[in-house]
């Protein structure tokens, strides 16, 4: 969950190698970087997590939207999505305009059985996930071409405490804020093309991500 800290110095390093509540009390511990939080709205799952830097205001909206903003964060990554979350083809839409500071719009999501962290990254602004990794394939989805990657994470915090884990990226070339994926397509290549194995599904959100920055956007995901 700490995906931007930790990549970074997985990159650097040249690594290849919660509890549901209301979401008012969930924010009025949040802003001040307490705890994680997760639960249901509107029929859809959400997740909410920072580490103890900068504020965030993130509200469940109608259906499967949410809106957020962020101030001077160190790490926060949350958004709607479904548990479990089995492949499935996603649509979404919204508003994201962050690509001037260190930020995310990602698919993502957790698997038990093995473990892994996964991201199908839509958007993302001054920071390539990419960057410093090896390609494994590329997948066509929607009409753009993402490029398949594999990092690894050691004794680093996950959904089940801290542990040992893979993450798994698909990076979409050029940068879109709407439109769908077929995440079955996702995970189906990563195994053909990188022997990316995925375990037991966890949940799966429409995330925005920040790291070490300010931004907002509005999200909705539609079942």
């Amino acid at each position: 969950m700490v995906s931007f800290t930790l990549l970074c110095a997985a990159i650097a390093a040249s690594v290849t190698s919660v509890v549901a509540s209301p979401l008012e009390m969930l924010k009025q511990h949040e802003a001040r970087g307490i705890q994680p939080g997760t639960g249901t709205h509107n029929g859809f799952f959400y997740s909410y997590w920072k580490d103890n830097a900068g504020s965030v205001d993130y509200n469940n909206g109608a259906r499967g939207s949410y809106n957020v903003r962020w101030t001077n964060v160190n790490n926060w990554v949350g958004g709607k999505g479904w548990k479990p979350g089995p492949p499935r083809v996603v649509k979404y839409n919204g508003t994201w305009n962050n690509y001037n500071v260190n930020s995310y719009l990602a698919l993502y999501g957790w698997t038990t059985s093995p473990l892994v962290e996964y991201y199908i990254v839509e958007a993302y602004g001054t920071y390539n996930p990419s960057s410093g990794t090896q390609r494994l394939g590329t997948i066509d989805d929607d009409g753009g071409t993402y490029d398949i990657y594999k990092t690894r994470r050691t004794n680093q915090p996950s959904i089940q405490g801290t542990a040992s884990f893979d993450q798994y990226w698909s990076v979409r070339r050029v940068k879109r804020v709407g439109g769908t994926i077929d995440t079955n397509k996702h995970f189906s290549e990563w195994k053909k093309q990188g022997n990316l194995n995925l375990g037991a599904w966890d949940y799966m959100i429409m995330a925005s991500e920040g790291y070490q920055s300010s931004g907002s956007s509005e999200i909705e995901v539609f079942n």
